[in-house]
Order: C-alpha cells, then structure tokens, then sequence
C-alpha cells in the first residue's frame, strides 16, 4: 500500500541503501525535504516501510514548464524485484499529472538507469560522478 508519508519516515529507508548504514538518519535529511511543495511517499508491505521516493518542485536545465525532482528513491534489499519501486514512481507520476506538472527528472545512479529507463525515463546529460557515491546519468519523464 502506498501512503504520503513525513520526511521523518523516509531516513532509515534511505540511510540503510543509499548510504549502506554508515550515517546517522540525521545524516540522511535533503535540504528540499520539507519546502512547499515537497512530498514523500511510502511502499508498505504490511507494517514494514519497505520502498520510499521524495519530491520537490525543481526545474532543470532546459526542459520546459514545470519540473519535479525526485530524489532519496530506495527499497529494501529483501524487497527488491517485487516491483514496489516502479509502483510507486506510477503513482507519483500520477499524482504529479493532476497537479499539472511537465516533467519528472533525477540523477540517477548509473547502475539504477535501467529501472528509470523501464520506468519511462530517458538519459538527458553525459554520465558524471557524484563523489563517494558514484557514476550517475540525469533522466527524465515528460508527463
């Protein structure tokens, strides 16, 4: 089940895969996490938070009309391949659809481009590094 959830619930989810548990939840926190507009939204398989996205109003480069970042895009190892993820950027695109927003777009993590090319995304700049986490590519979604 999907839910929208606080900025406080997407931490440990994202602390445990996007920075292998090796920071405080604190450490997790977005500077974006709680501007107007921001949301959150959570996979729950039972009670267990199993799969969480955060949103943000933000245009980028060229791209025309109105933008969302979505960033902090994380599922529990065990939860994997179960196909919480695309479920949920669905619903987010969706979401972002009837508050008439233009496009979508992340860095993604170059080993995650397939899961956003699967989910509709296409690679829009040349693969860059962000330091200590990686190789990344920025894709996006017209919506």
């Amino acid at each position: 089940m999907i839910k929208f959830i606080k900025p406080t619930d997407v931490l440990q989810v994202r602390n445990i895969v996007l920075r292998e548990n090796k920071l405080t939840p604190d450490e997790c926190r977005f500077p974006t996490d709680e501007i107007e507009g921001a949301f959150h939204l959570g996979y729950y398989d039972g009670d267990t938070l199993a799969t969480v996205v955060s949103l943000h109003p933000q245009n980028y480069g060229e791209l025309i009309g109105n933008g969302y970042q979505l960033r902090g895009m994380a599922t529990l190892a065990e939860y994997r391949g179960k196909g919480f993820g695309k479920i949920i950027v669905d619903y987010a695109v969706n979401y972002l659809q009837q508050k008439n927003a233009n496009y979508i777009w992340c860095n993604a993590r170059k080993v995650a481009s397939k899961f956003y090319h699967d989910c509709g995304f296409e690679i829009i700049s040349d693969e860059f590094e962000i330091k200590g986490i990686g190789p990344h590519y920025v894709m996006s979604r017209q919506l």
